[in-house]
């Protein structure tokens, strides 16, 4: 792809996109405009040059290829696309006018309705806002990729069928809605966290900034914006897969640490603590000068009552062992059953290495390799594997 066309497509498609479902009240419709517009964009834009709005550019062309193919299939009484161009005339201006009419976050409230199960919503709004390929949706889900396409097609026809509004809900209906919405907008951050969509972190940051704008009384909402920032802070110093014990801790963001540190402390003066909170105390304490790791056992404690997950008691084992050792850790870690998650075995590997025990670690972390989602982190475990070959031939 055209190195514009594919910057444009990975800033402007889910805003395109957005746009064009309120436009034309049909997620099918607007979505394929959307990849027609691109498609133009690759032709046009290497000949006549990036326009000056690039996502005007998109959104207009989009807008007019579905008009034409609308009027196409009317004129054969297709009752269908009479009723979206009967919703074009009645639409507001294609572009949007300012950060409250965001089309963005209604798109994510039509995908997080409740008659839609968690999955699909996750994979329709990766889909949709995110632009990823289905492809892409599959791996992430771990299922096969006609299996996925299956998914999108039945969210999008419950949506159309079930006449599912495109607008955020009104304020009764918030309440209901809000912990799947949270759940999607973590999990578009986590998306682009460990795969190659870095940009999805930005996106998912800005829905939540949207969402503590519509919703300023809720504390979760603070919380998710929080935990995201903190942890997006640290991008640059974890390229590479780079632990966070052995991170620069001046190459993180100090002001969105602050930012993040701050929405912490006005989330939970609310003292209505939930699991998005917790995690963000969590990392507030990670973005200090030196981590109390006491205080992360404590805190990790707390996220048990909310999250009584294997992976959350992985994560205090980690800093139990901060605190106990890697003797007290291991026994908690080899009680969990993740033996599909790669951090699980890469847990091991570093708690056995602690201890001594190199050759199990080795076994620990080949196991892990296949099961890595990410390049950096495939890398990672590739170099401390070698680091303990190296180290073995060194003691022999």
């Amino acid at each position: 792809m055209n190195v514009d066309v594919e910057h444009a497509f990975r800033a402007e498609h889910g805003r395109a996109v957005a746009v064009l479902v309120r436009v034309f009240g049909d997620i099918d419709i607007a979505e394929e405009a959307v990849q027609e517009a691109f498609a133009a964009a690759l032709e046009r834009w290497p000949v006549d040059g990036v326009p000056p709005s690039p996502a005007g550019w998109i959104i207009t062309t989009a807008r007019r290829r579905a008009i034409d193919r609308l009027r196409r299939e009317a004129s054969r009484d297709d009752r269908h696309a009479q009723a979206a161009l009967l919703a074009e005339q009645s639409a507001g201006p294609a572009e949007e006018v300012g950060p409250v009419q965001d089309d963005r976050l209604r798109l994510i409230f039509t995908c997080c309705h409740p008659s839609l199960a968690v999955p699909a919503r996750v994979a329709l709004t990766l889909r949709l806002l995110g632009g990823l390929s289905t492809a892409e949706i599959a791996r992430a889900f771990l299922v096969p990729e006609p299996t996925m396409a299956q998914r999108l097609v039945r969210a999008k026809g419950k949506i159309r069928d079930a006449k599912i509004p495109y607008r955020v809900p009104r304020e009764a209906d918030l309440p209901e809605r809000l912990k799947g919405v949270l759940a999607v907008v973590y999990l578009i951050f986590n998306q682009g966290y460990v795969g190659p969509r870095g940009e999805l972190c930005e996106e998912a940051i800005r829905l939540g900034r949207a969402l503590a704008a519509l919703m300023p009384d809720e504390p979760e909402v603070f919380g998710l914006l929080a935990l995201m920032l903190l942890v997006h802070s640290r991008r640059t110093a974890r390229e590479g897969g780079v632990l966070l014990r052995d991170q620069d801790r001046g190459l993180w963001d100090a002001t969105m640490i602050a930012e993040g540190q701050a929405l912490v402390r006005r989330s939970l003066a609310r003292n209505q603590p939930g699991p998005y909170q917790v995690q963000a105390a969590i990392n507030a304490v990670h973005s200090e000068g030196t981590t109390d790791w006491a205080q992360v056992v404590a805190l990790y404690d707390q996220l048990l009552v909310f999250t009584p997950t294997p992976v959350v008691e992985l994560h205090r084992a980690v800093a139990v062992a901060e605190v106990g050792g890697a003797a007290e850790a291991l026994v908690l870690v080899d009680e969990l059953d993740l033996r599909t998650y790669h951090l699980f075995h890469a847990v091991r590997a570093e708690l056995l290495t602690r201890l001594g025990r190199v050759a199990e670690a080795r076994v620990a972390l080949n196991a892990a390799l296949p099961l890595a989602e990410s390049d950096a982190d495939r890398a990672l475990l590739a170099e401390r594997l070698a680091a303990l070959a190296n180290d073995s031939i060194e003691e022999g």
